[in-house]
């Protein structure tokens, strides 16, 4: 297994020049592997550097001679004072739309509207870096086509000009090679030893990216290593170059983290029900209550050994910080993985998760709303051991489910997951604590079960931008919070000014029903167990009345 940790410096060498042999490891050129980057020249791509915008722009416009279509520049940005050129964007002959014409005969539309593009930035005095890639066109393009474009006029042109006039105008290819990308060479299905008839590659344990995918993974990593330089993303290669798993957080991630690392939860929804990408998100809660998201990452394979990597670079994210409790779907070998990693913390199981599954795994059996009334009963009403345990065996000889393996296994590890078991646990919300209770993953409404790399990748930022939208939200109207008083005790009002609105809203809900109680008296002690009679005013058609309860 090789790590590839890419957040301090640049994949691309300033003055070396590199080239990627197809098992993903890196060999200097020479002159024959020079002439052979002439004849398949290296696709643009996110961090590669050019030492002026002319050399730039030849190698985009070379690019687009081999592949099949014209380029033009569309976007300028200048220093207003010294009028210097310090960002341009390159895009396809087809890009954007002409200006409608009010000619009689106006010329038919040639452009379509092409996403095809890259954006090159001035770095230094006089070097250029690409910062942004699209590669993909929405028009056909083929190096067959004979239609003559403007860019390459201008590099026939160029070359007339320094060859002399008695040989014949060839096309003159002055790049330089750069140290290249394997992110999506690495996953293609045509890794296939045609001699031995089998795949070389078990694409069951590596990541089956499509095209783009790979290109829009790295992209994106490569954008904000250069906008956030706290940044953190690590891949995880074979020795072939394969890409096995990647993690990545961002600084607000791990800025997050060190406030509210108490209890985390490992989310892995798309692991379970079998999504296009397999994603693994770290989530926590902020002060508002809300699901704040701590790392992501993507897993090539469901063992111990890939969970393992994921979890350790999640914890070199941060720096070596374990969390108290950590909550996961019912999984063995995320099981098996975290208590390798965090031995010290508190591994629970997700009530929401397991509620979920109830209909999936008792729904075709007859009776099953009895069932699931009785289910919910026995986990959220039992609160001693013994009711528990009384309830469930009861339920399991009623409805007849002694044979029912996935009841089985859920009463086998009921340490990980029955609220009666875990009452000195803290969750921070992240747990049900009734049934009509529920939780929503953090991109829920953003994922569906087809969703590709490249479409998530699109779709992330705007995920994190509304949340973070949200709990801006949240800290204003905490900051300007004024609340009314529902009891006459002093913590009322000195948390009132601590807590946030949604923390204090519930904490306040709880002081009310305390106050109610005005009566309290202790009957009984048995060992660990001490019995209390309370009683509280209780308000029934505008008309309080006294009840007893009895509480241990």
């Amino acid at each position: 297994m090789e790590e590839v940790c890419l957040n301090s410096e640049p994949i691309f060498d300033e003055c070396g020049e590199y080239e990627v042999d197809g098992d993903g490891s890196f060999m200097d050129n020479d002159e024959s592997g020079e002439a052979q980057s002439r004849k398949n020249p290296p696709l643009p791509t996110v961090g590669l550097e050019f030492n002026s915008f002319d050399e730039a722009y030849d190698f985009y416009n070379i690019y687009a001679k081999d592949v099949g279509f014209g380029i033009r520049v569309s976007n300028s940005w200048f220093r207003s004072k010294k009028k210097e050129r310090y960002r341009a964007k390159l895009s396809c002959s087809s890009a954007g739309f002409k200006k409608k014409s009010e000619a009689n005969n106006p010329r038919p539309e040639t452009r379509t509207g092409c996403p095809a593009m890259i954006i090159i930035r001035l770095i230094d005095i006089e070097r250029w870096r690409i910062v942004e890639v699209e590669l993909e066109h929405n028009h056909p393009v083929s190096p067959q086509i004979t239609r003559f474009y403007k860019s390459h006029k201008k590099m026939i042109l160029a070359a007339k000009k320094t060859q002399p006039q008695l040989h014949p105008v060839t096309e003159v290819h002055t790049i330089k090679l750069y140290r290249r990308t394997i992110l999506n060479s690495c996953n293609r299905s045509s890794d296939v030893d045609q001699s031995e008839g089998i795949s070389s590659v078990d694409h069951l344990k590596y990541l089956e990216l499509k095209d783009g995918d790979g290109h829009a993974l790295y992209n994106y990593f490569c954008r904000m290593k250069m906008t956030s330089p706290n940044f953190f993303y690590l891949m995880d290669l074979d020795n072939n170059g394969h890409l096995r798993n990647v993690f990545w957080a961002d600084s607000r991630s791990k800025s997050a983290y060190c406030y509210f690392c108490d209890t985390i939860t490992i989310d892995t929804t798309c692991l379970t029900n079998r999504y296009e990408i397999p994603l693994i998100s770290f989530v926590g809660v902020n002060n508002h209550g809300q699901s704040v998201l701590l790392g992501c990452g993507f897993i090539g394979f469901e063992s111990v050994e890939y969970f393992v990597w994921i979890l350790k670079a999640w914890l070199k994210c941060m720096l070596g910080r374990t969390p108290q409790v950590i909550i996961t779907d019912q999984n063995k070998t995320l099981l098996a993985a975290v208590s390798e990693v965090f031995p010290k913390a508190r591994h629970c199981y997700s009530m929401w998760y397991i509620m979920q599954r109830i209909p999936e795994k008792l729904g075709g059996l007859e009776g099953y709303e009895t069932m699931r009334s009785q289910l919910n009963e026995t986990i959220f009403s039992s609160l001693k051991i013994t009711e528990f345990e009384t309830s469930w065996t009861n339920m399991i000889k009623h409805n007849g489910l002694g044979d029912n393996k996935w009841l089985q296994s859920l009463y086998e590890d009921r340490t990980l997951w029955a609220p009666v078991y875990l009452k000195d646990v803290f969750f921070a919300g992240l747990v049900p604590i009734c049934a009509n209770e529920s939780f929503k993953a953090f991109f829920d409404g953003y994922l569906h079960k087809h969703t590709s790399f490249k479409e998530f990748v699109d779709k992330y930022d705007l995920a994190l931008h509304r949340k973070y939208h949200k709990e801006a939200v949240a800290d204003l109207e905490s900051r300007n919070l004024s609340v009314e008083l529902k009891t006459r005790c002093n913590f009322e009002l000195q948390l009132s000014k601590v807590y946030t609105k949604e923390i204090f809203s519930k904490f306040q809900s709880e002081v009310e029903g305390m106050y109610s109680c005005f009566n309290t008296r202790q009957v009984n002690v048995n060992g660990p167990i001490v019995t209390y009679i309370v009683k509280e005013r209780i308000e029934v058609e505008g008309n309080e009345k006294e009840a007893r309860v009895k509480c241990f």
